[in-house]
């Protein structure tokens, strides 16, 4: 996962060329898209059938990298969520401001019953 929303854009810019602070938040919450969530934050995100947006923690970066320390368990769906391409990190567990986003390597039909689970290491982000 290495795009960023134009939002982080703009913050980190304002912040290394201009100055103004950003403060960056206590908790990242990982979200589930349908589409590509684009740096606009223009996406369709899962929503229904026992969908939450889950906190997710990261490893200290290593050449621009940083992988998610623990495994990170979407709920188990009660309703069709469609079929999973993209995840997202946000600021806050309802709305909020996209950040960094990405595909799946491989997209994931969530019905009834199924439960989408990214293992501990899974997830990175990357700065190029």
């Amino acid at each position: 996962m290495a795009k960023m929303s134009n939002y982080l854009e703009n913050a980190l810019i304002n912040c290394t060329l201009r100055g103004i602070p950003y403060t960056p938040p206590s908790v990242i919450y990982a979200a589930l898209f349908i589409s590509d969530p684009t740096d606009a934050d223009t996406g369709t995100e899962v929503s229904g059938g026992g969908y939450t947006r889950k906190p997710v923690t990261f490893d200290t970066p290593d050449n621009g990298a940083a992988v998610n320390n623990a495994d990170l368990a979407f709920p188990v769906a009660t309703g069709n969520w469609g079929t999973v391409t993209h995840i997202g990190l946000y600021d806050a567990e309802t709305d909020g401001n996209l950040l960094f986003y990405g595909d799946l390597n491989t997209p994931r039909a969530i019905n009834i019953d199924n439960q989408l689970i990214i293992l501990e290491g899974g997830l990175m982000v990357t700065l190029d």
